[in-house]
C-alpha cells in the first residue's frame, strides 16, 4: 500500500519493517485524543479560512463515524499503517475522499502524537486524582469509627508507643493528600498545548494556536516548537506520581498482611477478598495486599524503562 509520506520513495517498504516500525499496538488507545485533537485543528482551519466549511464539515462527520466505528469494534485496523494518526487519517480518506487528505494541512504527526500523549496523560491525571479522593474518604469514615481502638504503634516492628486505629489510618490519608497534590501539580505545570509545532518549527500556515488551546481545554501554547514535539516529561511525571502513589500502598498492604496474620490478628480480611489452599483448610490468605505489593514493581519498572 502506499503511505502517507511515502512520496520519495520508490519501493514499497518491507512487511518486517512494517512490523518493527509500527506503534499501532501501543498507540490505538489514544485514538479518541486523536480524533478530539483533529476536530479542534480542522474547526480552526475553517476558521483561519485555510479550509472551506464544506471540507471541514465532511471531515468531522467522518471523524465521528470513525470514532463510532472504533468503539463498536468495526474499525479494521491495519499494522501497515503503522500508527493511530495514519490508520484515522487513511480511513477518513476512504470515507470522504479529497476534503480528508486536508486535514494534515499545517500538521505534521510529530505534533499529533504530541498533543494525543499529552490529553491522555491529561485524562488519566484526573482519573486518578479522583480515585485517590474515594480511597480517602473511605479510610476517614473508617478512621472516625476507631478514634478509641488502642493498638501498638511500632518502629522496627517492636511495640514503641500506643496509638488509636484512627491515628495510624490518617497517616496513609496524609500520604495519599500528598499524591493527589503530585497529581495536581503536574497537570497544572503540563496544561500546555503542543499542537501547532507541525514539524519541529511551527508553520507558514496562518494557524491559531490559542483558538485550538481553548477548544481542548488547554491553558496555554507552548512557547519553543523545537522542544515540544519531543517533550515528554509530563509522561514521566505521571509515571513518578504513580510510582509513589503504589509505594503508599505497597506499604499500607504490607501492614494488612501483619495485620491479618496469626500473629498480630488485628484486622480480619473480609472472606469477599480473600482466598483459601486446596490442602490447609485452616488458611485464609491475604492474596489482594499481596498482590499489590507485586504490582508496585512492575509501575517501578515502567518509570525506570
Amino acid at each position: 500500500m502506499s503511505k502517507l509520506w511515502s512520496g520519495r520513495f520508490k519501493k514499497t517498504g518491507a512487511k518486517l519493517l512494517d512490523e518493527f516500525n509500527a506503534s499501532l499496538p501501543f498507540d490505538r488507545k489514544l485514538y479518541e485524543e486523536d480524533i478530539r485533537g483533529s476536530i479542534a485543528h480542522s474547526t480552526m482551519l475553517a476558521k483561519q479560512g485555510i479550509l472551506n466549511e464544506e471540507d471541514v464539515k465532511q471531515i468531522i462527520d467522518g471523524l465521528m463515524l470513525i470514532k463510532k466505528e472504533i468503539e463498536n469494534e468495526e474499525f479494521v485496523f491495519d499494522i501497515a499503517h503503522e500508527d493511530i494518526h495514519m490508520s484515522v487519517e487513511t480511513r477518513l480518506i476512504e470515507l470522504i475522499g479529497e476534503a480528508g487528505k486536508r486535514l494534515h494541512t499545517a500538521r505534521s504527526r510529530n505534533d499529533q502524537v504530541a498533543v494525543d500523549f499529552r490529553l491522555y496523560v491529561q485524562k488519566q491525571t484526573i482519573i486518578l486524582v479522583g480515585v485517590l479522593e474515594e480511597l480517602i474518604k473511605v479510610l476517614l469514615e473508617i478512621a472516625k469509627k476507631h478514634t478509641t481502638t488502642l493498638l501498638p504503634g511500632m518502629t522496627h516492628l517492636q511495640h514503641a508507643q500506643p496509638i488509636n486505629f484512627a491515628f495510624h489510618l490518617s497517616a496513609y490519608i496524609s500520604m495519599f493528600m500528598r499524591d493527589i497534590q503530585r497529581f495536581e501539580s503536574s497537570y497544572k505545570r503540563n496544561n500546555i498545548l503542543p499542537l501547532g509545532c507541525a514539524a519541529l518549527a511551527g508553520t507558514p500556515h496562518p494557524i491559531d494556536r490559542e483558538y485550538v488551546a481553548k477548544m481542548l481545554g488547554f491553558d496555554s501554547v507552548s512557547v519553543n516548537c523545537l522542544d515540544t514535539v519531543s517533550d515528554r516529561d509530563f509522561a514521566l511525571e505521571i509515571l513518578f506520581n504513580i510510582a509513589t502513589t503504589m509505594m503508599h500502598v505497597s506499604r499500607f498492604a504490607e501492614e494488612l498482611i501483619l495485620w491479618s496474620s496469626y500473629e498480630f490478628k488485628f484486622v480480619t480480611l473480609s472472606d469477599e477478598y480473600s482466598t483459601g489452599s486446596s490442602i490447609m483448610p485452616q488458611k485464609k490468605n491475604p492474596d489482594v495486599p499481596e498482590l499489590l505489593r507485586g504490582k508496585t514493581g512492575r509501575v517501578n519498572g515502567n518509570l525506570i524503562s
